[in-house]
This record gives structure tokens, sequence and C-alpha cells, in this order.
């Protein structure tokens, strides 16, 4: 791990068109051994955009495999380059909505596209709260809470603490970065429909925001065109939520990240088993 993490670092240097596109030849070599998670990204093409044919879909996956490699290799840049490099390669559409975030409790919604880590350092003026989760190896975990923190106070929060924590700190006024777009099971969830397939879906998004009185912006971070960095776009706060049905809340938060997800399909976490969890009597869709 020491000599991975080593070369990692080195890569740091590099131009971002010569490491992004290292990166991408990286992810077209994934593509053609991951079977398993080349199978899984396929299956859920299949499911979220009938209308293409297998021949699309493929080429959607493949394409994927290629943004999802590239962002792991352009983290070096996130974890080491200097931080006025990085914000340098971040174009804010339209801007950081500071005086919304400073104005009561916010929730800044953040769906699982690969560049999602760039999302969260153009959210960081002011100190804020996010989920962690700890990794088996130390050396890798340390290297994460330095790529968590190195940008400003952030307040990490693990998912066995709950949600208490949260909530203390939304009402301590720190925005509460959240990541509620993928299949944790049944548990605090409802079947809503993801491009029309029920999917478990967590509707913590929903309760938090009704218990706390918070706002809800999206932002979400997809690449420039032609390597130059990264687009965080921020989206104006949602009106009139949660509302009063946790269902039709968590559902609305669905149909928002379907839309997100075709202006850049290859940009979304494909090789997540969003489906996994099934309907009672329902088969699994990845066998």
């Amino acid at each position: 791990m020491k000599i991975l993490l080593g070369f990692m670092w080195l890569l740091h240097f590099l131009p971002l068109p010569i490491l992004g596109r290292f990166g991408e030849a990286v992810g077209s070599l994934m593509f053609m051994i991951l079977g398993k998670r080349r199978k899984i990204a396929l299956t859920n093409l299949r499911l979220c955009l009938p209308e293409l044919d297998e021949r699309a879909r493929r080429t959607i996956a493949k394409q994927h495999f290629r943004a999802y490699a590239r962002s792991i290799f352009e983290r070096s840049i996130l974890w080491w380059a200097p931080e006025e490099r990085v914000r340098s390669l971040i174009q804010i559409e339209p801007s950081v909505p500071l005086a919304a975030m400073q104005d009561g409790p916010t929730i800044l919604l953040c769906p699982h596209f690969v560049c999602l880590d760039v999302a969260g350092i153009g959210a960081r003026v002011i100190p804020v709260c996010s989920m962690y989760v700890p990794q088996k190896n130390a050396d890798f975990d340390r290297l994460l809470r330095h790529g968590r923190e190195r940008y400003g106070p952030v307040r990490l929060v693990t998912r066995k603490e709950g949600i208490k924590p949260i909530l203390r700190a939304l009402r301590d006024g720190l925005p509460y970065f959240m990541l509620p777009d993928m299949d944790f099971g049944e548990k605090d969830a409802e079947f809503v429909p993801f491009f029309g397939v029920p999917a478990a879906t967590l509707t913590a998004l929903g309760r938090i925001a009704g218990t706390t009185g918070a706002k809800v912006i999206p932002v979400i971070a997809t690449y420039l065109p032609n390597y130059q960095g990264w687009r965080v776009r921020f989206y104006p706060a949602w009106d009139n939520y949660p509302g009063d049905d946790m269902v039709e809340a968590t559902r609305r938060m669905n149909a928002f990240i379907e839309e997100r997800v075709r202006e850049a399909p290859e940009q979304y976490f494909w090789t997540h088993k969003r489906f996994k969890t099934r309907p009672p009597g329902e088969p699994s869709l990845y066998d």
C-alpha cells in the first residue's frame, strides 16, 4: 500500500491532461478485465436506459470505467497539489451559495458522480459535516482523512454513529454534505422508482430536512471538456421540500438525480448494485 500511495503522490506533479489520459487508459483496461463489475454496470444500464441498444449501453459502460479510473488518479491532485492549483481547476456554476448556506440549516445533496470529491471541495468555503467510512488499511484511512480535512474544518461522522451527530452539526450551523443515492438495504428506505425501476432508497434526506427545517441545495461535479478540470454546479434550493409525504419526497430526489444522470450518463456510478435490494417476492436482477 505504501508503494502504491507513493506512486499516487508522484502523479500529482503531472499536468492534468496527461494524468487524465493515463487514468482513462487504465479504465479501458479495467473494463476488459473486471468482468463482474462490467456485468453490474451493463445490467444497470439495461434497466435504466432500455431505449438505447446494447452497443450504445456498452459504450457508456466503457466510458464510465474510463471516467471512474480517471477520477481515482486525479485524486492525487486533490490530495497533494497546492490548494491554489486545485481551485484554479474548478469552475463553479453559478457560484457557491454562501449566504444560503449560512442562513439556517443546509443539506448539500451530492449524488454519486465520479467527481463527487471535487463537489466537496467546491462547497468548502465554510466548515461542513460529512459522512465518513473508516478504511481497514491505516495508511489509506489517514490519506482519505487528509484529503477531506486539508481544505478547511470538517466534522466527519461515521455511519455507525447514526443520525444524532448530523442533527447536532446542522444545529451548529454546519451544512451537511449528503450522498443518499445508494442501496443500503430496506432499513430506513422505501421502494421508489429510479429510471422506472423500484429501488430501495433512503428516506433520510426528507426526514432530516423535515426534522431540522434544512433547505436542500443539490451540488454536482462533472468533468470540464478537454481535460481542463472540473465543473461544480450548485442548483437552487428546493421549494416546499420535503412536504408531508416522505415517499413522495424520496421520489422527487430520485427524479432530480435521473435528470442529472441523463446529462452525463458516463459519469454516474454504474458499478454499484443500485437495485440489489428487491421488493418482497422479486428475484435478484444481478444473477
